[in-house]
């Protein structure tokens, strides 16, 4: 996979330079976080995490990670040990509505975390840009409004508050990483393709913004190398572009003739994927570039699956 990093000539260095081996724990360690533990390990770096399956937490073991199982029901067991020695960590559990802040990574372990502050260097929230809600297909960036659409953003931004409260109150070094729609190996328009699964829904003026993972980790590693606590991040590529239109390319470079064409008001979509119609918006990504030196791999959906196609994958 193609490199994704260029950073400016700051002087700064990584946590890998500095003599002692940096310790990542990750609550979620799923697609997005996965990316950035397996950049991070062959540099060193200790990378323990968290996920909710015991197959899965078995699978991960066997690739050199530290698993544990949690959920909202299942905190972590003697949980001061196992956060024992972290020196970055990152939260990518999703809010579920739980009391008293619908995290529940937060509503579990938040003290814990706080016991943490004076040792840690970075701590990051994958969140999403369904905080900013709906703006007919206009512009967004990090100073805009917070006024999401439905319950799902609703949630995300009450789960963004209180990890910033984190900062506020304990001086845990959060940042907040507000991420557009994500695809990579396994989980692109060439896969839905493929599968025989894709839908060319069209819906007038509609418009989504999206990231390839290896970009979610480039820009993830820049802010450990460069921390901000309390900054937020949109993490998103060049083109914002219509979804059929993402097909209809992924359809081109597989060589086969696209899905019909089938109006939104008549398209069978589940409750979740009907939501993302809900809002309608463009994202900026200049903070990524200007703060944190970052240079995108795949500025456009274009250029991730041209290469996920090269790559096989």
């Amino acid at each position: 996979m193609a490199s994704a990093t260029k950073l400016d000539a700051s002087g700064e260095h990584g946590p890998e330079e500095s003599g002692t081996a940096p310790r990542l724990f990750v609550f979620g360690l799923g697609f997005s976080a996965l990316a950035l533990a397996e950049r991070l390990k062959p540099k060193g770096w200790q990378i323990a995490g968290t996920c909710r399956e015991a197959e899965k937490a078995q699978a991960l073991q066997a690739r050199g990670f530290t698993v544990h199982r949690f959920d909202r029901d299942h905190p972590l067991p003697d949980p001061r040990a196992v956060l024992a020695g972290t020196t970055h960590l990152l939260s990518s559990v999703p809010p579920d509505g739980g009391m008293p802040s619908g995290d529940p990574v937060l509503d579990r372990h938040g003290a814990d975390i706080a016991v943490l502050a004076p040792g840690l260097a970075w701590a990051g929230y994958l969140s999403t840009t369904g905080v900013y809600g709906d703006r007919q297909g206009g512009w967004v960036d990090e100073a805009s409004a917070l006024t999401p659409s439905g319950e799902r953003g609703r949630r995300r931004l009450q789960a963004e508050q209180a990890w910033l409260a984190l900062w506020e109150r304990h001086q845990v070094p959060v940042h907040l990483f507000r991420l557009a729609g994500i695809y990579g190996p396994g989980r692109s328009a060439l896969d839905s393709v493929r599968a025989g699964t894709a839908k060319r829904v069209v819906k007038p003026g509609q418009v989504f913004s999206r990231i390839h993972v290896a970009d979610i980790a480039t820009v993830l590693e820049a802010s450990i190398m460069r921390p901000h606590p309390g900054a937020a991040y949109n993490l998103c590529d060049d083109d914002p572009a219509p979804p059929a239109e993402v097909i209809e390319h992924a359809c081109r470079l597989l060589g086969v003739e696209p899905p019909p064409a089938l109006p939104f008001d008549e398209a069978s979509l589940s409750p979740m994927a009907r939501s993302f119609y809900e809002d309608n918006k463009r994202v900026r990504n200049e903070r990524i570039k200007r703060e944190l030196g970052v240079t995108l791999a795949y500025p456009s959906y274009r250029d991730g699956l041209k290469a996920l196609l090269a790559e096989g994958k």
